[in-house]
């Protein structure tokens, strides 16, 4: 190929959008991580809490990483964003009820929440380029 031929490519491929595969999106490995660890702690739950409130956090958390992969393959992301946004403020409110019903310890509700906000910040700033 030669320098101009390159130059021609590079510039016809400037104009072309290349979406991301979901799993390599930073919202969407943060989100996993979070998964995990709700699943993990969920599992020391007590019984009560456990099958309540516990699935409750673990559906609302699964709809938001479908919600992420979604976004990612659809043309209009903004309703999308705005679904896994509403789903990780429900984790939030979720996750302070567990702390408050003494379910888990304080420094992995510190741990969970550094998680859950940098999620936050991320659909927030994938929302506001997208619109």
């Amino acid at each position: 190929m030669t320098i101009s031929s390159a130059s021609l490519l590079a510039r016809r491929n400037k104009n072309k959008f290349f979406m991301a595969t979901y799993d390599n999106l930073p919202v969407y490995k943060a989100s996993y991580d979070l998964l995990l660890e709700i699943f993990n702690f969920s599992k020391n739950m007590d019984r009560e809490y456990k099958y309540t409130i516990g699935e409750n956090l673990k559906k609302e958390t699964t709809e938001m990483i479908t919600n992420i992969y979604r976004a990612n393959c659809a043309q209009n992301k903004t309703e999308l964003i705005g679904r896994a946004r509403e789903n990780i403020e429900i984790v939030r409110l979720f996750l302070r009820l567990i702390k408050d019903l003494k379910q888990i310890t304080l420094l992995k509700f510190v741990r969970i929440n550094e998680i859950i906000e940098s999620i936050s910040k991320q659909l927030n700033f994938w929302q506001k380029a997208v619109v």
